[in-house]
């Protein structure tokens, strides 16, 4: 049984939003930190699991409901996990489609055999901001780089990232397919049964 019936999301990204709110269902309202703060947290930590956490805390902090973070990002295995961390800003902030061009060049000569990759995403709930023990789960999607831009839905690289379960890029698939599929349903998975939902 669900602790709360609300929680805050610990992202300004509408995308994120969504696709949290409708993993979760109906049993608790996720809120935006955007309506308490429109300042981000700098994410000084050097794993997704130090962010989210680091996010988590302040979304409490701001706005004293539980808060969930997810810190999550694209590893490609040709570049030793890069962008990682970086993912959102790989392109110095400029936005998702500068980020996916900067991607295709840097792996322009990569073959298709070495182009694996995987998305991860890093769960942290936290009941209050100074919660010592947050619930962790850890999400991983594999897949590959594709040579070029695939599909019109989701956000970041998902027009870049093959599915090889499905046959096609992330982004074309439809937002109820990429919800049972990515890396934030499988960590979010995690979390539901961590929960008892």
């Amino acid at each position: 049984m669900m602790p709360f019936k609300e929680l805050v999301l610990a992202s300004h990204n509408a995308g994120k939003l969504k696709e949290l709110q409708a993993m979760l269902g109906d049993s608790v309202k996720v809120r935006s930190i955007a309506e308490f703060s429109e300042v981000e947290p700098e994410e000084t930590g050097l794993s997704f699991v130090e962010n989210a956490i680091l996010k988590a805390r302040n979304a409490a902090r701001v706005s004293g409901l539980p808060a969930l973070a997810d810190d999550s990002g694209l590893a490609v295995d040709a570049l030793g996990g890069a962008p990682g961390i970086y993912s959102a800003r790989y392109a110095d902030g400029q936005g998702d489609a500068a980020n996916n061009a900067k991607l295709l060049e840097v792996l322009r000569e990569v073959p298709e055999a070495e182009r694996g990759a995987q998305f991860i995403c890093s769960l942290a709930l936290l009941r209050h901001a100074e919660d010592p023990l947050p619930i962790l789960c850890e999400g991983v999607w594999r897949g590959r780089i594709l040579f070029e831009a695939r599909g019109e839905h989701g956000f970041g690289y998902d027009p870049l990232f093959w599915v090889p379960e499905r046959e096609c890029s992330s982004a074309e698939l439809s937002p109820i397919e990429k919800n049972q599929l990515s890396h934030r349903a499988r960590a979010m998975a995690l979390l539901k049964q961590r929960l008892g939902l």
